[in-house]
Parts: C-alpha cells; structure tokens; sequence
C-alpha cells in the first residue's frame, strides 16, 4: 500500500511539474522551476525504482550530478538575461 501512494505522489508531482511547464508564463524563472519539480519528481521514482529492485544508488547521484549542472546553466542564462534585457520577461527576448 505505501509503494502504491508513492507512485501516486510520483505521478501528481509529475503532472503538476509538466502542467506548469506547458502553460504559459511570462517569466523565465517560474519556467525554470517547473523544470527543477520535473527533475525533483524523476528522482523520487528513480528512488522508488531503485529501492524496489533493491539495487544499488550510485546512479542517483549521477542523475544528481547532471541535475545540478542543469540548474546551474538555467541560472547562468537567466542571469545573462537579466543583464541584457533588464527583467526576465519572454516578450522582451528575442531569439533572432
């Protein structure tokens, strides 16, 4: 029963993560943390997956490891475009 609810909170989070993500936001940084809740909850089942085959957990931190580099860039851009634009508004970023 409690793996059952773990897979539930899994699934919610998941949702939840990706809900925000597809919506449209104005801001970079409520787009970078709908993809930290991504990862957060793609974690949480690779730990439930992982403790149910009753494997070893040195691929949690390398996922860890990727995840933090990925938090870091997504920062590092948001940063330089504070520095460019002023504010971290998409209307104002140009791609081209």
């Amino acid at each position: 029963m409690m793996i059952l609810n773990m897979w539930i909170i899994f699934i919610l989070m998941f949702i939840v993560g990706n809900l925000i993500f597809i919506s449209k936001h104005k801001h970079l940084m409520i787009v970078l943390l709908s993809l930290e809740f991504i990862v957060l909850s793609i974690f949480f089942f690779m730990l439930i997956y992982l403790m149910f085959i009753d494997y070893d957990m040195y691929m949690l931190m390398v996922f860890l490891v990727f995840s933090v580099c990925e938090g870091a860039l997504g920062l590092s851009i948001l940063v330089s475009m504070i520095r460019t634009h002023g504010n971290d508004y998409f209307q104002s970023f140009n791609l081209l």
